[in-house]
């Protein structure tokens, strides 16, 4: 029996105007305890979260998940942790050789919950705009917001 589609999707909306994303994947993340309860409450943001390489594993860090309101005392984690992403191996090393760049880092973009109810992040290889990038980034969605008007 397929299970219903969610509509839970947490965007990191400063990160589009900070980094120019090259590349985009698809990574699961393992979670603990009650963790996934409150993703599904939309209790999880992705403000200044990042990823980061620990040998030849990738883990995200300052991603805020909520403690779970109905969880009991022994099964509270810390709402900061590091999490470990999922990924193909292929897609490991692809992301490990580009990290090693300079300039390039790889940021969370959306988490959201897939059709077959695990949380996923959506992460992308990016690049640092700068500041003349940024004001160009701002004039195009003000043209795209005046022509919608008429």
């Amino acid at each position: 029996m397929p299970k219903a589609k969610s509509n839970i999707e947490i965007k990191n909306r400063r990160a589009s105007f900070d980094f120019e994303f090259l590349e985009t994947f698809q990574a699961g993340i393992v979670l603990s305890g009650t963790e996934i309860k409150s993703i599904r409450a939309g209790k999880a943001s992705l403000v200044d979260c990042f990823c980061y390489f620990s040998g030849n594993e990738l883990y995200v860090k300052n991603m805020h998940v909520a403690e779970y309101h109905w969880a009991g005392g022994w099964n509270r984690q810390d709402p900061k942790r590091d999490r470990k992403l999922l990924l193909n191996r292929k897609e490991l090393d692809k992301l490990h050789r580009s990290v090693k760049e300079k300039g390039l880092t790889i940021v969370g973009v959306r988490l959201y919950i897939a059709e077959n109810g695990y949380a996923k992040l959506l992460i992308a290889l990016a690049k640092g705009k700068k500041e003349f990038d940024k004001r160009q980034s701002i004039k195009e969605k003000d043209l795209r917001r005046e022509n919608a008007q008429y």
